[in-house]
């Protein structure tokens, strides 16, 4: 089963982490390949990235595809991330769990940021 954690910061402030919640709920609504989508956390909220791999995996998921949720590929997403992924890959290595490109790293990014600038005028 092929499955998608979104992966965010995680916030001290609920209504940050309820966002990111909130937009998984607008990713499971359109139509897509994935047969389940979640989100995870790196720190200050749950679940963690190593439980959500590990409750996608409980559910059945064989095949996990990580998006980082992050604008710029700093520690974070240069070593955080892929760490927390690799200590559940050892746990299950039948499962393919690949880690996506980040958010700050999508082509269409400069014509959002433009669009977002646009909506203040």
């Amino acid at each position: 089963m092929k499955s998608l954690l979104v992966v965010a910061h995680g916030s001290r402030r609920e209504e940050s982490n309820r966002e990111v919640r909130e937009l998984v709920g607008q990713l499971r609504a359109l139509e897509n390949r994935y047969e389940r989508i979640d989100c995870a956390f790196l720190e200050l909220a749950e679940p963690s990235i190593p439980d959500g791999l590990r409750a996608l995996i409980a559910a059945g998921c064989d095949d996990v595809v990580v998006l980082p949720y992050f604008l710029s590929a700093g520690r974070h997403v240069a070593a955080d991330i892929p760490g927390e992924i690799d200590s559940v890959r050892t746990e299950h290595p039948a499962v393919s769990i690949r880690l996506a490109p980040y958010l700050g790293a999508a082509p269409g990014i400069p014509e959002l940021l433009r669009s977002q600038a646009d909506a203040a005028q």
